[in-house]
Order: structure tokens, then C-alpha cells, then sequence
């Protein structure tokens, strides 16, 4: 009895001993698998973003390739936009130059337009001069040419016998001479000097018609006009004045003012009936007026 309670135990023992293995057997093979689920777990994981981080540093490299090209791309817009604006420019110089030519052009073919017009009117208000007044004395013809080259005479000075001595005098007769000889430019420079050296003399009436007239033979008909009005303004009683105006007139005349040229004739017939121009001045009105 006693051996088989023995016996009983000893195999109840090693029934508790192999249970009790088996259990420890079982949980080690546990914990190995989830070790090793969890090796393969972290393997995947670590795997994916190594995988990740591959894409991501590509996709770096191909952005900051594509920022280098952009800039590449920009740079070189930046130089065709700048060859772009210099053919702009030269278009645009091109286009100037053509548009200042045909100016250039426009002025010649104007300044040709003036010049054939004053022939023109000089031509017709010769022949209708001829055919108002056929027979003009000589001394008229002579003081009051009708050609334009001379439509008005050149200055003559009546002074005392004793001023003529005078280097103010001698001055006023150079100058007087060199337009007589048609030497305009060196008279105006004569006149024009007279004038700065004596600007209060007696003769100074004389000078600054001369000076007009000079202007007037070198065709500057604008300053003859201002200059001849001086003689009118500053020196009314000066027996130059009736040459003054009838050079103003034909001055007018050559500038194409008709209008003004008539008014200027028309006040000097009424205002000095007796001068010697009177005659040459009547013609050139009545021309004037039959011009249509």
C-alpha cells in the first residue's frame, strides 16, 4: 500500500514535471515568434522608409535639377528679352531716320515751293508794272529799281559840308559804300558798327535804314522789317522813313505778307505824297492789288 502511494506520487510527479516542461517549452517558442514577428515587422518598416527616403532624395535630386534648369532658362530669357529690346531700338532708330529723311525731304521741297513762289510773284509783278507804267523816268528807275535784288535804294547821307571830316562821317560813307557795290554782308558789318559807336549821332536815321537794307539784300527780310521799323519808331522826322517803308513793303512782298505789303504802300502814298519813291510805290500797289 504504502509502494503503490509511492509509486502513485512519484508518477503524479513526473506528470506535474512534464506538464509543467511542456508549458515552459510552449511559452519560449512564444516568445521567440513574437520576437521574430517583430524582427520582420521592424524589417518591413525600417525597409519602407529606406524605400521613402530613396524616393524623397530623388525627388530632391529632380527638383533641384529642375531649379537649375529654371534658373538656366531664366537667364537665357533674360538675354533674348535683351536682344529682343535692342532690335526694338534699332527698329525704332531705323524708323526715326526714315521719318527725319522724308522731313528733311519735305523741308527742301517747301523752302523750293518758297523760293519758285517769290520768283514767281516777283516775275508777275514785273510784268504788271511794265503794263501799268510802260515808260519810267530814268531818275525813278534809277532810286527806286523794281527788280527785287534792289527794290529799294541804297542808303545816301546829306550832311553839313563840315562833318565829313569827321571819322563818325567817314564810318557812315564806308558803309554807304560797300552797299553801293553790293558787298551787303561787309556793309551790314559797317552799319551794325556805326550804330554801337554812335548810337545818338544825327546820321544815326541813315545808318539803321542802311543796316535794313543791307538784311534785305542778303534776304533776311524778317529783321529787315524790324529794322526798318526803327527808322519809324525812333527817327519819324527822318527823310529816310519813305525809304524805310517801301523796303519794309518789298520785304513783306518777299515773304509772301500781300496783305500787309498793300497797307504798307497805301500809308506811305498818304503820308508822303511827295517822296521820290511815291512812283515806284504806286506801281508795286497797283501790281499788288491786280494779283488774284
Amino acid at each position: 500500500m504504502i509502494k503503490k502511494l509511492i509509486l502513485a506520487s512519484l508518477l503524479l510527479s513526473t506528470h506535474l514535471f512534464a506538464v509543467n516542461g511542456h508549458a515552459a517549452l510552449f511559452d519560449d517558442k512564444e516568445a521567440r515568434k513574437k520576437i521574430l514577428e517583430v524582427e520582420a515587422t521592424a524589417t518591413s518598416q525600417n525597409q519602407a522608409a529606406q524605400a521613402e527616403l530613396a524616393v524623397l532624395k530623388k525627388n530632391q535630386h529632380a527638383i533641384e535639377q529642375r531649379i537649375i534648369d529654371i534658373e538656366a532658362i531664366t537667364k537665357g530669357q533674360g538675354l533674348i528679352d535683351m536682344q529682343n529690346q535692342i532690335e526694338t531700338l534699332k527698329q525704332e532708330v531705323a524708323r526715326l531716320k526714315g521719318e527725319l529723311e522724308v522731313a528733311n525731304h519735305n523741308v527742301e521741297a517747301t523752302q523750293q515751293r518758297q523760293k519758285d513762289l517769290y520768283n514767281d510773284t516777283d516775275m508777275r509783278l514785273r510784268k504788271l508794272e511794265e503794263a501799268a507804267m510802260p515808260a519810267v523816268p530814268a531818275k525813278l528807275a534809277t532810286d527806286a529799281p523794281v527788280s527785287t535784288s534792289a527794290t529799294s535804294t541804297p542808303p545816301e547821307v546829306s550832311v553839313p559840308e563840315p562833318s565829313k571830316n569827321t571819322q563818325e562821317y567817314q564810318l557812315l560813307e564806308l558803309a554807304n559804300g560797300l552797299s553801293k557795290e553790293a558787298k551787303h554782308k561787309d556793309a551790314f558789318i559797317a552799319y551794325d558798327k556805326f550804330l554801337k559807336d554812335y548810337p545818338n549821332s544825327t546820321l544815326a536815321a541813315e545808318a539803321i535804314y542802311g543796316l535794313g537794307y543791307s538784311q534785305f539784300a542778303l534776304k533776311n527780310y524778317k529783321s529787315a522789317i524790324v529794322t526798318q521799323q526803327k527808322v519809324l519808331d525812333l527817327h519819324a522826322d527822318s527823310p529816310k522813313v519813305p525809304d524805310a517803308m517801301f523796303n519794309m513793303a518789298n520785304s513783306q512782298i518777299q515773304l509772301s505778307l500781300l496783305p500787309n505789303a498793300k497797307k504798307t504802300l497805301r500809308e506811305l502814298i498818304a503820308k508822303f505824297p511827295n517822296s521820290e519813291v511815291i512812283p515806284a510805290a504806286q506801281k508795286r500797289l497797283k501790281a499788288l492789288e491786280a494779283i488774284k
